[in-house]
Parts: C-alpha cells; structure tokens; sequence
C-alpha cells in the first residue's frame, strides 16, 4: 500500500503512475508526429511504402502489449517489466537519430512497449483497499495522462523535428522516455509492493471458462473496431500527409507547423471529457442510460461525418484553411470519445473473473488489427483523388456504425441495464 498521506485525494502512488504515463505518451505520440513526414521528406519512401511501415509499426505498438502483460505477469512482475520495457523504448528513440538504424528503432520501440504498456496501468488497484471508492475515477485521472502527454509531444518534438532537424525531435522523445523512468524509479516507495514479484501460480487454481454468448459479443464488438480504425487511424497518415500539402497553415504572419495539428486531439479530448461525463450523469439520473453499442455506433457515424467534411472541403478546391482542419477534428474527436473509452469499459466490464488481462488484451488485439487494415487503406492515398480518398474513408466508418447498431441487440440481451465506465483507449 502507498504511504498514508496523499496527494491530491489520491494515493501518492497514483501520481507517479499518472506522471511515468505521461512521458512514456509524449515519447510515443512524439516520435510518430515525425513518422510519416521523416519517412516521405528525410528517406524518400513512396507514399504507399511509407503507409505500410506507419500501419505496421502502429499495429505492433499494440500488439507486444498482448505477449508483454504474459511475461510480465510470469516472469518478471510489474516493476522489472516497466523498468526494462521503458529502457528499451527509450533505446529505440535514440536509435531514430541514425537513419540507417530506422528499422531496428522501429521494431526496438514496439518490443519496450510490449513490456510498458499492460504493465503500468495494472498497478493502480493495488494502491487501494478492498471498497475505497476513490478507485471508482482513479482510472480517469490516469488516463489523462495519455493526452496531456499526447498533447505536448507534437508542440515539442514535432517543432523541434520541423524547425531544426528530425533527429533533434526523436531525441526528445527519448528523453521523454528517460524523464518517465526517473519519476517511476523515483517514486517507488509510494507503489504497492505487489508490483515488485511476479505473482505466484497456484496449482490447484479452477480452469477458468469464458461464457460463450460473452465471448461473441466481444468479437463482434471487436471486429466493428477494427474496421473502425481502419478510418481512425489514417489522422496521423494520410491526414497528416493532407494537413501538409493541401491545408492554408497561414496565420499572424507565420505559418502553423504542421505537425501542431496532431496536438488538437488529445487538447479536446480534454476539453470535451467533462462535459459530456456531466451529459451522461444528467441523462442517467433521468433514467436514460444509452447502451454501449448503441452509443459506440453513434461515435463511428459522428467520426464519418468528420471525413466526409474533408472530402467536401476537397471538392470545392484547395487549399483548405487551417480553421476547418481544426473543425475536423473537434468532430473527429468527438465521435472518438463516444466510440473507444465505451469500447474499452465494456470489455472491462464484460471480463470474466480471473480474465481481466486477457479479455482487455483482445481490446488491444482489435486496435493492432485495425491499424494494420489502416496502413493498407493508407496506401490509396496516392492512387485516388483526394475528395475520393476521404469519402471512402466516411463509409468505412459508416460500415462499422452499422456493424454496431447490428450488435446492439445481442449486448442488450446480454447486458440489459449497462452503465459503462469512462476510460480513454
């Protein structure tokens, strides 16, 4: 358990867990502000080759994750795990900086988030006894970490990479990486020391069953997802790619760098976070309670509508000014926060008992597979017109609008009266 004094109304531990995931967030969306625009500007890929290496690299990012919580879980408890996966990814950052060494970042990167990811987030139960009703929002003061640091890294890698060199940004990134490190090794004596072993296996342990109508339901979720971020994903590809060539970034006598962009999503996840939990409340006191599905559908349609305002902007001609890219996406954003945290809470939620870690990991199975289909996607860029391109892009979330509206009944059998957690995933 942490030290009897908080911080903040929370317990010390939680801070250090908050201020390590946002590093680790700013080293991440950091370097990929640069990705796309380093491999098109500094290594001359074609745009379709560059598309491939995003999706896969992004896919990978959540697939070590699935293997990375197994090891951690079996092997090496929680704190070795964060301690060498961060090592390791901050090696990978320093890497970007020697361009014949751009692969092995790559694959140095995902294998350290392997180890990260499932690791830091596991501890925050473990900071609070049995019925402290603080753990209650303890999961949404922590994932705010994710988009502060989201939010930050394009404004200081992306400036740092555009204005004076890419590699002077990926070396912020990697001292990002560092900075999260230091605050975890830090604050060690504010964490459970249940992060300190792996746990021990019991051999008389029940074999645990998956319920069979549950394990549908979450499939057909998880592949509406997946088709999902085939749309979702393309903002920090071919969106960034747009941003670059086809926006007016004109403004007060200076141009907006192009990566800056990348910052408004997590600044208006933010922004949009709490009124619309303060929506959800007032409804539910009402006795509107809207369904997961049926809300995650609703998300997928507002983020088509997000693309299809691209792909009208195009039809009218270019350049684009700045101020409706901007407007894109508070739309995107919007039906991001309707879609993905209700995504995430309701695998939580829907996990058999001893299957909290598998079944969330099927959660980041949906998003590798997703964003593997997004790099393929991606590779039309550059053989379809512009308004095309984006209005392809509205009917692959429409389709999956749909696919979740289809899946509405069976989660309402399943799940009659559901109110679902807020996390951001």
């Amino acid at each position: 358990m942490s030290a009897p004094r908080a911080w903040f109304g929370q317990p010390r531990g939680l801070t250090i867990l908050f201020l390590t995931n946002m590093w680790e967030q700013f080293s991440y969306y950091g370097m990929r502000a640069l990705l796309v625009y380093y491999m098109t500007k500094q290594l001359l890929m074609a745009q379709g080759s560059a598309s491939i290496v995003y999706g896969t690299y992004t896919a990978c990012a959540y697939f070590t994750p699935i293997v990375g919580g197994v090891v951690a879980d079996r092997l090496l408890g929680k704190r070795r795990a964060i301690i060498l996966g961060g090592s390791i990814m901050a090696a990978g950052h320093f890497l970007m900086t020697f361009e014949p060494l751009f692969y092995v970042a790559l694959a140095t990167i995902a294998l350290g988030n392997g180890l990260f990811l499932p690791s830091l987030p596991s501890q925050i139960d473990d900071l609070y006894e049995p019925g402290d009703p603080r753990v209650g929002w303890a999961y949404n003061v922590y994932y705010v970490g994710v988009n502060i640091g989201g939010f930050l890294a394009p404004l200081i890698c992306g400036t740092l990479g555009e204005l004076y060199g890419w590699h002077w940004g990926f070396g912020a990134a990697g001292i990002g990486m560092v900075a999260g490190l230091a605050i975890y090794l830090w604050g060690q004596r504010y964490l459970p020391d249940q992060a300190r072993h792996p746990p021990v296996e019991r051999q008389d342990a029940p074999r645990l069953r998956f319920p069979r109508e549950t394990a549908v339901l979450l499939l057909a979720v998880g592949l509406s997802v997946t088709v999902f971020r085939s749309a979702y994903e393309q903002v920090g590809n071919t969106v960034a790619l747009w941003a670059d060539a086809g926006v007016d970034r004109r403004a007060g006598g200076g141009t907006i760098p192009m990566t800056w962009f990348q910052a408004l999503n997590p600044l208006l996840v933010m922004v949009m976070t709490p009124p619309l939990l303060a929506m959800w409340r007032r409804r539910a006191a009402r006795g509107r309670i809207e369904r997961p599905a049926r809300k995650m559908a609703a998300g997928a349609m507002t983020v088509a509508g997000a693309y299809l305002l691209l792909a009208g902007l195009e039809w009218m001609g270019g350049p684009t000014h700045w101020a409706w890219l901007a407007l894109f996406f508070a739309v995107l954003t919007l039906g991001e926060l309707y879609i993905l945290p209700t995504g995430l809470g309701l695998f939580a939620r829907l996990a058999p008992q001893g299957l909290g870690a598998t079944t969330v990991a099927v959660w980041y199975l949906a998003t590798f597979a997703g964003s593997l289909s997004a790099g393929l996607v991606g590779t039309l860029w550059s053989r379809t017109s512009h308004a095309g391109f984006f209005l392809l892009l509205a009917g692959i979330a429409a389709l999956a609008g749909l696919l979740l509206r289809l899946v509405d009944p069976m989660e309402q059998r399943l799940e009659p009266s559901s109110s679902d957690p807020q996390v951001r995933g």
